[in-house]
């Protein structure tokens, strides 16, 4: 039911956030491009949800009444086609921003592949924030032009390449996202399921279970719980080159 999938508000804008001047991913958010005599105004229209693993905040085709950005956590988007049948699309991230949307309506479906917590904003008021910032307008086109990015390099990942390549083409992807994140590490965190990997790769669960461990078994990667660590750079990113 729509009632079990409402976020649990976890803290008040005086509690655990105190304010957007503390946020930990600030730099990497859209709200950089907002001075620090700016972010009160933010801070007025703000809500710190938290969505427990598996919960559903963004439902597709629904109104778009808010947009979110990641502060904590692994988001996983996905469409559902007209078949039924699931595509992911991506996986959001610390600092990235959902929600914005044609025509009103969401494009996709989110939820939360761990416990997440995001910032909240209500669509009207956010909108009413940027009409007045152009400098924050032009940070929301930045984003939306890396979303057009990414999207353009999953069809070429999916399009000719291998499972061996795309598996590492996305393994080097999702290092270089945790290296903005935290700091760089051979150890790439992997919080969702293979099922997850193989639908964003245009593959089967077997397929990817399947190549992950002749990787680990060519000394490539170490499989380790929910991560793999980067054994042989040299190895994996000349498969990404093909």
């Amino acid at each position: 039911m729509v009632e079990d999938l409402l976020p649990i508000e976890v803290c008040s804008r005086r509690s655990e956030v105190t304010d957007c001047a503390s946020c930990d991913v600030r730099a990497l958010a859209v709200c950089a491009a907002m001075a620090p005599s700016e972010l009160h105004e933010l801070d007025a229209i703000v809500r710190h949800v938290a969505h427990g693993a598996k919960s559903t905040f963004i439902h597709q085709d629904e109104e778009a009444r808010a947009v979110f950005s990641v502060t904590k956590g692994v988001v996983r988007l996905y469409k559902t086609l007209s078949d039924g049948r699931r595509q992911v699309i991506g996986f959001a991230m610390p600092g990235d921003f959902l929600g914005l949307a044609l025509h009103n309506r969401y494009g996709f479906s989110a939820d939360a592949v761990g416990d997440v917590t995001l910032c909240r904003f209500d669509r009207i008021e956010f909108d009413r924030l940027i009409t007045d910032k152009p400098h924050f307008l032009r940070r929301l086109h930045e984003f939306a032009t890396h979303e057009l990015v990414i999207a353009q390099e999953q069809m070429m990942l999916i399009g000719r390449r291998s499972a061996e390549e795309r598996l590492a083409a996305f393994l080097v992807a999702m290092r270089g996202r945790w290296a903005r994140i935290t700091t760089p590490s051979v150890t790439i965190q992997l919080p969702m399921q293979r099922i997850d990997i193989a639908d964003y790769l245009g593959l089967t669960i077997e397929t990817v279970s399947r190549t992950l461990t002749k990787l680990a078994r060519d000394k490539v990667i170490l499989i380790v719980p929910d991560a793999v660590r980067v054994l042989d750079e040299g190895r994996l990113a000349a498969l990404v080159r093909g």
